[in-house]
C-alpha cells in the first residue's frame, strides 16, 4: 500500500479521534521517520524535537540496543499472561532495585502512565481503607475515570460529572512565581504544604496524597527544597499514604534517576512511564513499598489486566536502563540542563513577553505573559479548552515552520528534549525560539498599548 502524504493525513483525520482535540481543528502532521533528536515529516523535512515527544523519548530516535531488545523479545517470547514468570520481568525487576529510590521493592507494571496512576489509587484505598485522594489543581495525572479525576488542569472540566471518578480533593499547587494562595517565598514558609495537612485534618478519610515532584504539562513547577521533606513528615504523622508521579520526571529527566531524589524524600508509592522504555514501546510502572506489600501476602490483590507485565514492553526497559548507564545520561542531563537553562534565561532578558524560566535538568517551563509586573497570563485556561487561538500556538506554530517541535499549553512552554541533545542543537532551538517569541513580545506591546489609551 502506497500513500502519498496527504492520503495518509487525511486517513489518520478521517478514522481517528484525534486526542484532546476540537475534531474539526485537528490537522496531523504526517512523520515518515525519525533518528536521534529529530523526526522527518513526508515531504524529508526534519524537526529538531524540544519536548522529546511528550518528554518521553528520552534516548531519542532509533537506539540501536532498545530496537535489537525488541526485535529478540519478539523472536523469543512476543507474549505471555501475567501468571506466569518471564526473564525479562525478573531482569527488569532487579534493575528496578538498582535506580528506584531505595524502600520502593514491589512492582506492577502496566501500559501506561495512566494505568499505572489507576493501580496506585486502587492500591492506596486497599491497604489503608480509606477513600480520598489529594490532589493539586495544577496537575495531569492521565485520562481514564480515576486518573482524570486526580486531574488539576481544565482537561478534567469536559469530563465532569459523570466521567469522573469520586473522592478527589485538591489543594493549591507550589507555584513560587505566582503563588495561588498570595504568599511569597521564602517568608512564607511554604505556607501550601501547610494548607495540605489542614485539609487531611479537616478532611478525614484520605488515604493518599497524590503529586508530582516537579509539576509537568501544567508549567514545570519546582518546588522549594522544604515542600517534599516536609509533606513526608506530614504524612507520616496521619498515616497517609505519600504517592509520586513520575511519569514525566523520571528516568533522567531532573537530572536525578528519580526527581524525589532531590530531595532524599522516598514515596510510598511512585508511578512512572514514557522513558521507562524511552517510548519505544508502552510500559508504565507502579512501585510500593514493602510494608503495603506485605499487606497483600494474605489480602487479595484486587487488580490486573491482560498486557499486565508483557514481555514485549519489559525488555526494552531492561535495555533503556543499560543504555542510560553506558551513556552517563542521568549526569549528562544534569551538564546540558545547566546548559540549557542558562540559554532560556539569556532569552528573558530580552523578551517582555517572558516572565518565568524555571527547571532542573533537561525540564524547563518558559511561562509568556502579557504583563511581567502583573503576572497576567498570555491565555487562560477556559481559552485552552474552548479551543480559542493562543499566543504560545502561534509562537509554536513559528518554531515549527523553522524546523523546531515544542510542547505549548495555556501560556508556557514546555521543554524536555531527548537527552542525547548536543549543545549546539540546543543553540539552534533557542535561535528558532528567539525570533518566534517576537509575536508574544508585540502581544504585550499592543497590550500596553490598550492600558495606555484615556
Amino acid at each position: 500500500m502506497s500513500l502519498s502524504s496527504q492520503e495518509v493525513v487525511d486517513l489518520n483525520k478521517r478514522l481517528n479521534y484525534g486526542t484532546w482535540k476540537v475534531q474539526n481543528l485537528w490537522s496531523p502532521l504526517h512523520v515518515a521517520d525519525a533518528e536521534g533528536c529529530y523526526f522527518i515529516d513526508g515531504n524529508g523535512k526534519k524537526y529538531l524535537d524540544l519536548s522529546a515527544q511528550l518528554i518521553c523519548v528520552n534516548l531519542g530516535y532509533k537506539n540501536k540496543a532498545v530496537i535489537e531488545a525488541i526485535e529478540k523479545q519478539a523472536r523469543t517470547l512476543p507474549y505471555i499472561a501475567p501468571g506466569f514468570a518471564t526473564e525479562a520481568r525478573a531482569e527488569l525487576s532487579q534493575l528496578l532495585l538498582e535506580v528506584l529510590p531505595t524502600g520502593l521493592n514491589k512492582f506492577f507494571f502496566t501500559t501506561s502512565g495512566t494505568d499505572a496512576n489507576e493501580a496506585a489509587v486502587k492500591i492506596a484505598r486497599m491497604y489503608t481503607g480509606k477513600s480520598k485522594i489529594i490532589s493539586r489543581y495544577r496537575s495531569y495525572h492521565g485520562s481514564t475515570t480515576t486518573s482524570i479525576a486526580l486531574t488539576g488542569d481544565p482537561r478534567r472540566w469536559p469530563a465532569q460529572p459523570v466521567g469522573t471518578g469520586q473522592a478527589t480533593i485538591f489543594a493549591p499547587e507550589v507555584n513560587c512565581y505566582d503563588c495561588p494562595i498570595k504568599h511569597t517565598y521564602p517568608s512564607c514558609n511554604v505556607a501550601c504544604v501547610d494548607y495540605v495537612e489542614h485539609m487531611i485534618e479537616n478532611e478525614n478519610d484520605v488515604a493518599a496524597v497524590f503529586m508530582e515532584p516537579i509539576v509537568g504539562t501544567n508549567g514545570v513547577l519546582v518546588p522549594p527544597a522544604e515542600y517534599f521533606p516536609r509533606l513526608r513528615e506530614i504524612c507520616d504523622r496521619h498515616g497517609v499514604l505519600l504517592i509520586a508521579d513520575e511519569v514525566m520526571t523520571g528516568w533522567g529527566r531532573t537530572g536525578q534517576w528519580f526527581a524525589m531524589n532531590h530531595w532524599n524524600v522516598t514515596p510510598d508509592i511512585l508511578v512512572t512511564a514514557k522513558g521507562i522504555t524511552s517510548a519505544y514501546m508502552p510500559l508504565g510502572l507502579c512501585a510500593t513499598n514493602s510494608k503495603i506489600a506485605a499487606h497483600f501476602d494474605d489480602h487479595l490483590f484486587a487488580h490486573g489486566h491482560t498486557y499486565e507485565a508483557h514481555p514485549m514492553t519489559l525488555a526494552p526497559a531492561v535495555a533503556t536502563i543499560h543504555e542510560m548507564q553506558r551513556l552517563g545520561l542521568v549526569e549528562r542531563s544534569r551538564e546540558m540542563g545547566e546548559y540549557l537553562g542558562s540559554k532560556l534565561r539569556e532569552l528573558k532578558k530580552k523578551h517582555v513577553s517572558i516572565g518565568d524560566v524555571r527547571g532542573m535538568g533537561l525540564f524547563w517551563g518558559v511561562e509568556l505573559v502579557k504583563n511581567q509586573k502583573t503576572k497576567e497570563p498570555m491565555n487562560t485556561k477556559r481559552e485552552k479548552i474552548e479551543s480559542k487561538p493562543l499566543i504560545v500556538d502561534k509562537v509554536a506554530g513559528a518554531m515549527m515552520k523553522e524546523g523546531v517541535s515544542v510542547i505549548s499549553w495555556i501560556s508556557h512552554f514546555v521543554i524536555g528534549p531527548p537527552l542525547i541533545i548536543e549543545k549546539s542543537e540546543i543553540d539552534f532551538a533557542i535561535q528558532v525560539m528567539d525570533r518566534a517569541l517576537e509575536i508574544a513580545d508585540r502581544e504585550v506591546e499592543s497590550v500596553e498599548q490598550t492600558v495606555a489609551v484615556p
